[in-house]
């Protein structure tokens, strides 16, 4: 089974080397490199022969803060989940971060055992939300009435529809096969269908225009 693959960057020296240690030695995962800031993790990853699945961001650092940073990933790299780690966590800034590709996000103080099972978590399903984010969600990110087409090239199919639902349900694309008597790989079509015809960049996005479309509802979203 191979393993999830990441990278760290915050600007304590000290944070980085303890969840380096931490996670490396999980069994399952294997920290690729670390970065003390913005701009050193994006020269990192351009000369990185392997880009992380999973970066483990600081929200406040010199120079280039956890937010550009994700911003950044998010056009150049949308293919890295995000998964920021703060000390400036708040449950009300959850719309943002969302908004802004944020897959995760999680207080400084969160134990280690859990830090490991929300990253399994999002390398398995894309996103991760605990209970009390996803109240504040309801507020945040409000639908949007969708504009009447009569025919439109990126109007959803049913079946893309079904298959988006699956996703902000946190199924695989084997899973989304299974439920839909369809094969993997037409699940896995149908997803990057999905992402051309709605402009998102990662899950994290499919799932916000699930929710501005009405296609689901932010009740409906799995917490873990």
């Amino acid at each position: 089974m191979s393993k999830i693959t990441l990278a760290i960057t915050d600007d304590d020296v000290l944070i980085v080397s303890l969840l380096e240690g931490y996670l490396q030695n999980a069994g399952d995962m294997d920290v690729l490199f670390t970065a003390n800031s913005g701009p050193e993790l994006i020269d990192k990853l351009k000369a990185a022969p392997e880009v992380p699945q999973i970066l483990l961001l600081d929200l406040k650092m010199e120079g280039m803060d956890g937010i550009a940073v994700s911003e950044y990933l998010k056009i150049h790299y949308p293919g890295i989940k995000v998964i920021v780690v703060s000390s400036h966590y708040q449950k009300s800034f959850m719309g943002f971060m969302l908004k802004a590709g944020v897959s995760a996000f999680l207080p400084k103080g969160v134990m280690p055992a859990e830090l490991a099972e929300v990253i399994r978590a999002v390398a398995k399903q894309g996103f991760y939300f605990k209970p009390e984010q996803l109240d504040v969600l309801r507020g945040q990110i409000a639908p949007k009435a969708p504009k009447p087409v009569l025919h439109d090239d990126n109007t959803l199919s049913e079946r893309e529809i079904d298959v988006l639902r699956l996703i902000c349900q946190q199924k695989t694309a084997k899973e989304i096969g299974d439920l839909l008597f369809i094969t993997q790989r037409t699940a896995e079509g149908h997803k990057n269908n999905l992402f051309v015809k709605t402009g998102a960049k990662n899950i994290a996005g499919l799932v916000i225009y699930a929710i501005q479309q009405g296609i689901i509802n932010v009740d409906e979203l799995p917490v873990i």
